[in-house]
């Protein structure tokens, strides 16, 4: 969040001295120079330098949405939770996507419950 507050009035800076205003209610997190939507290509074109200047394993856009919920799920976030952040239509095409990771997490479930049963 720290990040995304600094960017914000980075950004905000940035689109004055271009004769943008970025107080609407609805600001893009990421704009292009006339603070309008990117092209699609842009945040790949970013993420593929981060990539190649680091030495990385390469990942997509999406990959990176899944890795996100995926690690929710792992950490105990509620699937109902994890699905409006996605913006599924209802929480099954969430269960459904990362049936996956709840399974494992089915596995760990007996473990936790024990766990809780013997905690004072």
């Amino acid at each position: 969040m720290a990040v995304l507050k600094r960017w914000k009035v980075q950004q905000s800076k940035d689109m004055l001295k271009l004769g943008y205003s970025t107080l609407k209610k609805h600001q893009l997190v990421f704009s292009n120079e006339h603070n309008e939507f990117l092209q699609l290509t842009v945040p790949r074109k970013w993420l593929m330098k981060t990539i190649t200047d680091n030495q990385l394993r390469v990942i997509t856009i999406h990959g990176l949405r899944h890795t996100h919920a995926t690690l929710l799920l792992e950490a105990g976030v509620s699937p109902k939770i994890i699905s409006e952040r996605l913006g599924h239509a209802s929480i099954q095409i969430t269960l459904d996507l990362y049936s996956h990771v709840t399974d494992k997490m089915e596995k760990t479930a007996s473990e936790i419950f024990a766990k809780a049963m013997n905690s004072d």
